[in-house]
């Protein structure tokens, strides 16, 4: 299974922020969709990703001052992103190994949604009980 599975079912919205956004900006626009992270595009690119992790940093190293300056001062950069082609486990793995919760799904450079850790752990437990209810069923009937 791929990635295009998930984007499949969740959709393909993806809510983003420009490079000269104020980080006080982006931060509503994270309350108000009840996401944890945005890209961030500047020009047709994604220059990085802005995420409530970004936000804890900045207001700790430099207070509230921070909320005025522009998104692309302390967001995540580059962005790590994924095809729709990439394998669920892939996608899993990449972010187990990079320490990231949120990947945005890139085809040709156009961005085509934005999966979080808890979308694709959420498909791997439900293909886990398919699996083992279709072993169950197996076993019951021989």
């Amino acid at each position: 299974m791929t990635i295009a599975t998930i984007i499949g079912s969740k959709g393909g919205e993806v809510s983003y922020v420009h490079a000269g956004a104020r980080v006080r900006d982006s931060l509503l626009l994270l309350a108000e969709k009840r996401i944890g992270a945005v890209p961030v595009i500047d020009g047709d690119r994604i220059a990085g990703i802005f995420s409530e992790r970004d936000l804890v940093g900045c207001l700790a190293s430099h207070g509230a001052e921070a909320l005025d300056w522009p998104v692309d001062r302390v967001m995540s950069s580059p962005a790590i992103t994924v095809e729709s082609s990439t394998p669920i486990l892939s996608a899993l793995s990449t972010m187990t190994n990079r320490r990231i919760r949120h990947l945005p799904v890139v085809d040709g450079g156009e961005i085509r949604g934005i999966v979080s850790i808890g979308d694709l752990v959420k498909h791997r437990i439900e293909q886990i009980e398919a699996e083992a209810e279709a072993m169950l069923s197996y076993i019951q009937s021989v």
